[in-house]
């Protein structure tokens, strides 16, 4: 909490005990809360609220105007756009007390979630993913699946430098940013890893 090597903006409220990692910034009228883990290089937008116990892994972008509810755990490399909201209860009423009922939402490494989307909670959002501008998403997310809709729908695959993959008759794609080659096998997208030389046994 007292770590000097992340920036916090005069506004920006932390609750201790919370543990904020080097070279993190966090921005106007943000409230970091209690018993948070965030790590490093990451960026907390303008009016974001920070929810006792959530995790946030190296490199997570969360854009202005987010709230991110106990239960969440973003690993590292996560974007997610502005005004995009997490839920972690699935039936909540002003009159029942339910926060014993929270239930879990893990946001995979390399995960984009769209402005103004909505993750209904208990539904995982696989590595790599990309979820659309406004979809509300009501079931788990695959890798590397580009969801959009409501309720979200997939529509097809992305490579983890976020382009559309159009696969051949045999199942591969490239990446056109990247040149690196994915596979649709089972309906599931995997990344093949090149073979150099040097890694020859």
């Amino acid at each position: 909490m007292n770590n000097k090597n992340y920036f916090a903006h005069e506004t920006a409220v932390i609750d201790a005990p919370c543990n904020i990692a080097e070279g993190t910034k966090i921005w106007h009228f943000s409230h970091i809360m209690s018993n948070c883990t965030i790590g490093e290089n990451c960026n907390i937008g303008q009016n974001v609220v920070i929810s006792p116990g959530v995790v946030l892994g190296k490199n997570v972008k969360v854009q202005n105007n987010v709230s991110i509810y106990t239960g969440v755990i973003c690993e590292e490399d996560v974007f997610l756009g502005p005004s995009m909201v997490f839920t972690n209860v699935i039936n909540p009423r002003s009159a029942v007390i339910r926060k014993n009922e929270y239930m879990k939402t893990t946001v995979k490494k390399g995960a984009s979630i769209g402005a103004n989307a909505t993750i209904v909670c208990g539904n995982d959002i696989g590595e790599f993913s990309f979820v659309g501008a406004g979809a509300v998403v009501v079931k788990e997310v695959k890798p590397y699946a580009l969801v959009v809709g409501n309720p979200s729908k997939q529509i097809g695959w992305v490579s983890e430098y976020g382009h559309r993959l159009k696969f051949d008759n045999q199942g591969f794609a490239i990446c056109p940013e990247s040149n690196e080659k994915y596979q649709l096998k089972n309906d599931f997208v995997n990344k093949i890893k090149e073979i150099k030389p040097h890694d020859k046994p």
